[in-house]
């Protein structure tokens, strides 16, 4: 769609006025309506929209794309379609549709390329994989129900201290024996849909991989591997003749550390926000998030959902590449 901007309503006008010979009142008056058409445009924020689910409705699609007067819908696959020339103004009656449908949305002023993007970070529990691990371990001596309720408190924002209720629920594992946490891994840990192929693309185009977790290096170091991640950073429990200690090694990884490492990185690799993606569910990844332009919120908890960018409540998380072009 043609956008017209206020510099070009000179040369416009007289490009009309040698179209129809008018004058005097008639030629003011058709200004007028000129100026009235680009002002219009002018008001409107064009940008891509991205809709996706496991299962999209094509009568919710036109419905959408009547909303944002788009110029016209591309599908990228059977869950996947970017409406084109969508208003950004609509926002709000866009997210009311598309919570309706089951559908996510992204609006997006222009589709960049992935290898432009320099860094990946991820949060590792109820983000990259689908348990909390510290749950589950507790759960080897019949205490997951005490460590969880704190887990969501803490994923809920309603514990400000993160540091104080990691170790509160560290001391819960004490006596666990250090065999549960391989048993939680083979057993108990999966990655959520679209993890594999969200990380190997990103990797394939240059993206510099990172998962910062307030969890255990146990897990990291096993997820860094499997996935080929570039980096990991996580908290390290003591065991001491095989068994958990119920405390923590070192620097506790809260929201500040896990910021601190992205900026870190981003320094030592001259990444601009623009060209961050990072990916959380929790209270404790927000001071992350805020350091990339594609702060995405993960089945998240609703303050999460407030602060991101963008949300992935029903598609994978491989859906994040269809924000983007990839180069081959």
């Amino acid at each position: 769609m043609l956008k017209l901007r206020g510099s070009l309503f000179g040369s416009l006008r007289a490009t009309i006025l040698s179209w129809f010979p008018l004058r005097g009142s008639s030629a003011i008056l058709a200004c007028c309506r000129l100026r009235s058409v680009i002002i219009i445009f002018q008001q409107r924020n064009m940008s891509h929209l991205i809709l996706q689910s496991p299962t999209l409705d094509q009568a919710v699609i036109e419905k959408i794309a009547a909303i944002v007067s788009a110029d016209g819908v591309q599908e990228l696959g059977p869950t996947a379609v970017r409406i084109l020339g969508a208003d950004s103004n609509e926002k709000p009656q866009v997210a009311v549709e598309c919570q309706r449908a089951r559908m996510d949305f992204a609006f997006l002023e222009q589709i960049q390329l992935l290898r432009e993007c320099k860094i990946l970070v991820m949060d590792m529990d109820s983000t990259l994989i689908n348990i909390e691990c510290i749950d589950e371990i507790a759960a080897a001596v019949g205490r997951k129900e005490q460590v969880s309720a704190i887990t969501e408190a803490a994923m809920r924002g309603e514990i400000a201290d993160f540091t104080e209720s990691l170790i509160r629920r560290v001391r819960l594992l004490e006596g666990v024996p250090e065999s549960a946490l391989m048993s939680v891994y083979e057993n108990r840990l999966q990655l959520n849909a679209g993890a594999e192929n969200l990380v190997a693309t990103a990797k394939k185009h240059g993206v510099h991989t990172l998962l910062v977790s307030g969890g255990f290096t146990f897990f990291t170091e096993k997820l860094k591997t499997r996935l080929e991640l570039n980096e990991a950073h996580a908290n390290t429990l003591e065991v001491v003749d095989g068994t958990l200690t119920g405390r923590v090694l070192g620097d506790i990884v809260d929201a500040q550390a896990k910021a601190g490492y992205v900026t870190q990185l981003a320094t030592r690799l001259g990444a601009a926000p623009e060209q961050i993606i990072a990916v959380g569910d929790g209270a404790n990844d927000l001071k992350m998030m805020e350091k990339a332009k594609f702060s995405v919120a993960y089945r998240a908890k609703p303050v999460v959902q407030e602060q991101a960018a963008y949300a992935l409540n029903h598609a994978p998380l491989d859906a994040i590449l269809n924000w983007f072009r990839l180069s081959h």
